[in-house]
């Protein structure tokens, strides 16, 4: 589902170097995104659409057409099942788990925590996510959804609950996403260290294949962030 945007010259995109803003941040959180930036979520699109009994490419092909004029995802669903009531067919199959994490994923949040700075895991899901997350086996400092704290990226208010909860200044606070209007813009704008991954179709759709300027960094690995977080004017642990 990492869908790219079309290339005329039949070309294979170059990816940019991972690029960081030249600030000299001490950065002592690092908080992350789940959905497109720590959980691959092709096969939970591939369950709606089995769900639904609707091709796969259909609905793959639908949800890239609603990111591209800016929709809420929910708004696939009446695309290709008119009349679908969204919350009680969720309540329907409501089975998911979270099984499907990219597999830079656990070992990049591992690998930061070992070198001190504290981990969370906040974005827009039910409060069932939560226990799934503290059963990692990660000392998560947050593990947080949007549905718990009533609010929902990207309002400031999300991430000023991040700021809140962690008891630092934004500035030393990293947010790590895959959506420009959700993450990146919303966390920036918060004053804290945004991070953008270019994974996943939003990513692709929204980025246009370009670095957003609101972005601190922007990578196309989580096992890239050690490198660019870690001694940014911080002391070793």
């Amino acid at each position: 589902m990492n869908e790219q945007t079309a290339n005329p010259s039949n070309e294979h995109p170059r990816l940019a170097e991972p690029r960081t803003d030249s600030g000299d941040h001490v950065v002592k959180a690092v908080v992350f995104d789940l959905g497109e930036t720590l959980v691959d979520e092709t096969g939970a699109w591939g369950d709606w659409a089995d769900w639904l009994h609707v091709p796969r490419l259909t609905l793959f092909g639908a949800l890239g057409g609603v990111i591209a004029r800016g929709g809420h995802h929910h708004d696939v669903f009446p695309l290709v099942r008119p009349g679908f009531d969204y919350e009680a067919e969720k309540r329907a199959r409501d089975a998911a788990v979270m099984e499907d994490f990219y597999p830079d994923a656990l070992e990049a949040l591992r690998r930061l925590a070992a070198k001190g700075l504290a981990i969370g895991i906040a974005g827009n899901q039910p409060a069932a996510t939560e226990a799934v997350l503290h059963e990692l086996g990660l000392p998560l400092a947050i593990a947080a959804s949007s549905e718990r704290w009533g609010i929902n990226k990207p309002d400031p208010a999300f991430f000023a609950r991040i700021i809140d909860e962690l008891g630092l200044p934004a500035r030393e606070i990293a947010y790590v996403g895959d959506r420009i209007d959700n993450d990146v813009r919303p966390a920036a704008a918060a004053g804290m260290f945004a991070v953008f991954i270019r994974r996943g179709p939003w990513a692709f759709v929204q980025s246009g294949g370009n670095d957003p300027a609101e972005a601190s960094a922007t990578i196309d690995s989580l096992s890239e962030l050690e490198g660019i977080l870690v001694g940014r004017g911080r002391p070793d642990p």
